[in-house]
């Protein structure tokens, strides 16, 4: 099975939102960084592969990667371009609330944004 690439959506300005989030919850919360980081990993290895409780379809494209670190349940948004992954967006949700509407709006736009651009809007590590 190949390995999936992961991509970073990327801001027209060069933000990278979900790197500067994991990096601000790396300073502020390992554990919960590290459970962050271990399912984005699984994803590279499973892509299409990964099911719930792990992974699972939101709408239109989007799919969210599950994360949890004590009572706090994170959510990293997705979707497949091909065989790779492109990260688009997250949010932090009570354990037993659905995924704000909002927050799925904001990663089909990212999406749609990257769709129309793919190169202005890949992070490129330097």
């Amino acid at each position: 099975m190949p390995t999936t690439s992961i991509l970073f959506y990327q801001e027209n300005a060069g933000d990278v939102p979900v790197l500067e989030w994991l990096q601000e919850l790396k300073r502020k919360n390992m554990k919960g960084f590290l459970s962050c980081a271990a399912r984005i990993d699984r994803l590279a290895t499973y892509g299409h592969e990964l099911r719930r409780p792990v992974a699972d379809y939101l709408r239109d494209g989007i799919y969210e990667l599950r994360a949890k670190h004590r009572n706090v349940q994170y959510r990293i948004f997705y979707y497949f371009e091909g065989q790779n992954v492109v990260v688009l967006s997250h949010a932090i949700v009570k354990k037993t609330s659905a995924v704000p509407k909002k927050d799925i709006d904001l990663a089909i736009k990212r999406k749609e944004k990257f769709e129309r651009d793919p190169k202005q809007h890949t992070y490129v590590e330097e």
